[in-house]
């Protein structure tokens, strides 16, 4: 039972994804960019480390169908669910533990998070992978899972760079409680070098770049976390995982406070350090996600405990199951896109005072942010390829496909893979670093929201050629324009902000 029951619960996470996205949905802007990060392998991007980027080459290896590059947010997914599980029964957690635990992984924000392929599915897998570790060492000793504990962290490092702050909470619950022993531990720092050797080519490649990662945050806390209110953060950590609430939250006060869980209390610090510290530093409510898997498996174990000594315990034990099912149910539009677009904007003044139709600008909108950025994309990849197609032959093969933003250049490579075009470019991200020459550049496609009509007198030739127009895609309004014959003011400009572009992440 202690291995089959974690077994099927992960089969069936990982099946279940399948059957979570309506067809109306495409692929999500961010899945877009990690695909063509893997077609340009490197040991690091201006946006994240290069595991994503690895597994989007074997996806497009194997065709980069939509369900070859779903496989890696199911992958991790259902592994999660096995430790989710699998750690319960290591607690003692009997059949009803097990399934309790499994059952607030599958009902909670998990079932949106591992829907999408970026780097989030692994992060909530490395964290509760090294919590694992690190609760079977305390139980057994065995300096394997140190070296558990020592991997985990140093895939967590080519994952996400967030894994830095879960080392800190990590390092601090140590210091804190009697754990405090494994740092005289050999094989600690065995482990320790192991993490570090993993990530040592990343670590290279952020210094021969200037240390990209640090131009990356402050364009976060510009644009992005400016709008993260200490408030919202809190809110959302009782929203993301509120069908569990009755589970999670008894298992971070058991892991405090109770004497049978005393040895593991600092599994219970590590959650309480590293959501704090992303509380402190503005950090999206999502980033916490990866410290809850952990309480549901003691928090299922803490109820077992309490529920053998309920002379109603048969009744209770199906009530418990029942809570997040029945929750989960109630809120699944919005944690699963199984509706239509217009039936989600629909229902808008249900579910808005959640804040789950608000964007990173600040605002309400008709769809959530992660809906509208599944929209769009390949109207606007075959409205490229269409304006591709309409260039004389004398200048088609001089064409650059420029674009204002990483999503539109991502999708439009990705839906036209296959079709004989040169690849859509952008200054933005780490496009920087594969952007062309431009000494035969004889033609210019613009995809832009706000394209500069100024420019049009320093063409031959200028012409709007589609507007992207689904009506609920957060790029919903964006132009393609064709430019032919462009002057060397227009190059010329194209390529300093290019060099200012580059520099500015560059640190130059």
């Amino acid at each position: 039972m202690k291995r089959i029951l974690p077994l099927a619960f992960a089969v069936l996470k990982f099946v279940s994804g399948f059957f979570l996205i309506s067809a109306a949905y495409e692929l999500q802007r961010d899945e877009y960019l990690y695909l063509n990060q893997g077609q340009h392998l490197a040991w690091g991007y201006l946006e994240v480390p290069p595991l994503i980027a690895a597994q989007g080459w074997v996806s497009l290896a194997l065709g980069g169908g939509e369900g070859w590059v779903k496989f890696w947010p199911f992958l991790w997914g259902a592994g999660t669910m096995y430790l989710v599980v699998r750690l319960a029964g290591r607690l003692g957690g009997g059949w009803f533990a097990q399934t309790l635990a499994g059952v607030c992984y599958l009902c909670s924000a998990f079932a949106r998070l591992n829907l999408l392929f970026q780097p989030n599915s692994f992060e909530v897998f490395g964290f509760l992978a090294c919590l694992y570790g690190l609760v079977g060492y305390l139980q057994e000793e065995r300096v394997r899972y140190l070296y558990l504990l020592g991997l985990g962290l140093g895939l967590g490092l080519l994952n996400k760079y967030t894994t830095l702050f879960f080392i800190a909470a990590l390092g601090g619950a140590l210091l804190l409680t009697p754990a405090r022993r494994l740092l005289g531990h050999r094989h600690f720092w065995g482990a320790a070098g192991v993490a570090l050797l993993l990530w040592l080519p990343n670590v290279m490649w952020q210094i021969s770049h200037g240390i990209p990662f640090l131009h990356h945050m402050a364009l976060l806390n510009q644009t992005q976390l400016v709008h993260v209110e200490a408030a919202d953060f809190w809110k959302a950590q009782l929203l993301m995982c509120f069908p569990a609430l009755l589970v999670w939250a008894p298992g971070l006060l058991a892991l405090l406070l109770a004497r049978a869980f005393r040895p593991y209390r600092a599994v219970g610090l590590v959650v309480v350090l590293g959501v704090g510290l992303l509380a402190a530093l503005h950090g999206k409510d999502y980033y916490a996600l990866g410290y809850y898997p952990v309480l549901f498996a003691f928090g299922a174990v803490w109820w077992e405990a309490r529920l053998a000594k309920f002379r109603w315990q048969r009744l209770a034990q199906p009530a418990l199951l029942a809570v997040p099912l029945v929750l989960h149910l109630a809120y699944l539009p919005l944690a699963c896109p199984l509706r239509s677009p217009a039936e989600m904007a629909a229902l808008r003044p249900r579910y808005q005072h959640l804040g789950a139709y608000r964007w990173e600008d600040g605002q309400n909108h008709a769809l959530p942010q992660d809906y509208a950025d599944m929209l769009g994309w390949r109207e606007m990849a075959d409205k490229t390829w269409a304006a591709y197609q309409s260039l004389p032959d004398s200048v088609r093969a001089g064409t650059l496909i420029h674009c204002a933003n990483y999503g539109q250049a991502s999708a439009i490579n990705y839906y036209n893979r296959h079709r004989a075009m040169p690849p859509a470019n952008s200054l933005n991200g780490s496009f920087i670093f594969w952007y062309p020459s431009l000494n035969q550049c004889r033609a210019i496609i613009v995809v832009d929201d706000e394209p500069d009509e100024e420019l049009a007198p320093h063409f031959a030739a200028s012409r709007r050629f589609a507007t992207v127009t689904n009506p609920y895609a957060r790029e919903r309004g964006t132009h393609i324009t064709i430019g032919i014959r462009p002057d060397s003011a227009v190059l010329n400009l194209v390529r300093r902000e290019w060099r200012t572009s580059l520099a500015s992440w560059e640190g130059n």
